[in-house]
């Protein structure tokens, strides 16, 4: 294809078009005008990235359609069809597809913190390497069991603080580096507390503190993780998509997944703010902690499966995501 040449032929149509969509008000003949041009400039588009994909151009004859799309079909109201679809539909697709990742993140992820127990429960050096003997007896005799104080400061406070790291996994998913730095320095730290509490001869104090709100909250960073880690291996290994093409349709679909670790997380708080803390019987905490974390696999696995199996990804909808354009004829 000739670009100049195709430039020249058609760019009396896409002043026009430009010309329709900057207008604030448009007559019957105007609006038949409108959609007539969006519609051929579309098709352009099309013609352009599939026989001479000039960069310039594409961005230029995209934006324009974008823009024309937009003054058809006005701006995309939010409706609670749309929160509906989110729950429902495409958060558990993004979810359903990463379900291996997030189970290789787990197990790597306590085999690293059994580890590390084990190390500071059974080597002195390890062990010193804590804080004195007076600041150890102190923390397994009080301090840590102090931590979980119930309220909804406190669980406000943890919630906030756990969605924002794993937020900044996810961000930095791309590199690679984050998302291993972050999960063994969580692995490492908690199992270093559990091995000094079971040096101590409290590692049941530790199982029960963590056990109701830390089944959830675990498996939101093992999710976190493995999203980091899908999207590193994306920028590896595309598949059969361009990079930037594979890299755009996986982020956004497991960007869907860091707006629903938010919602685990805040089931998450609310458990270790108002039930770890509280004088509930031992049994019911952990059994409430199981029963979350039955809950977020069983919404993963049912709903998960039914929405890939029909098709859904967690992506945006194509024509949402660019993809699908109107053309004529």
């Amino acid at each position: 294809m000739d670009l100049d040449a195709f430039e020249r032929a058609r760019a009396t149509d896409w002043a026009r078009l430009d010309e329709l969509v900057r207008l604030r008000r448009r007559t019957g003949a105007e609006a038949d005008e409108l959609v007539r041009l969006y519609q051929s400039v579309a098709t352009d588009l099309s013609s352009v990235r599939s026989a001479a994909p000039d960069p310039e151009m594409v961005t230029r004859l995209s934006m324009l359609v974008g823009r024309a799309r937009a003054a058809i079909a006005g701006t995309h109201e939010p409706s609670w069809r749309d929160v509906t679809a989110f729950v429902a539909v495409a958060l558990p697709a993004a979810l359903y597809r990463i379900r291996w990742w997030t189970v290789g993140v787990m197990v790597a992820f306590l085999v690293l913190g059994v580890t590390a127990g084990a190390w500071v429960a059974t080597q002195p050096d390890a062990l010193a390497s804590m804080g004195t003997p007076s600041q150890q007896q102190e923390y397994v005799e009080s301090s840590f069991a102090e931590y979980y104080a119930p309220g909804a400061g406190f669980a406000t406070m943890v919630w906030t603080n756990n969605a924002l790291l794993t937020a900044v996994c996810i961000a930095t998913g791309i590199t690679g580096i984050g998302p291993v730095y972050f999960l063994a320095t969580n692995a490492i730290s908690v199992g270093a507390a559990g091995g000094m509490m079971a040096a101590h001869g409290h590692l049941d104090v530790f199982l029960q503190l963590i056990a109701p709100h830390g089944l959830l909250e675990l498996t939101a960073v093992f999710v976190a993780g493995a999203v980091g880690l899908r999207i590193f291996w994306t920028w590896i290994d595309p598949g059969p998509r361009t990079r930037g093409t594979a890299l755009a349709q996986e982020a956004r679909a497991l960007f869907t997944v860091a707006i629903g670790l938010v919602g685990v997380l805040a089931v998450s708080g609310l458990i270790e703010g108002f039930v770890t803390g509280s004088n509930l019987p031992w049994a019911v905490k952990v059994g409430i902690g199981v029963l979350a974390l039955a809950a977020f696999w069983t919404y993963t696995l049912v709903l998960g499966r039914r929405a890939v199996r029909a098709g859904h990804t967690g992506d945006l909808e194509a024509d949402r995501a660019g993809y699908a354009l109107a053309t004529a004829g």
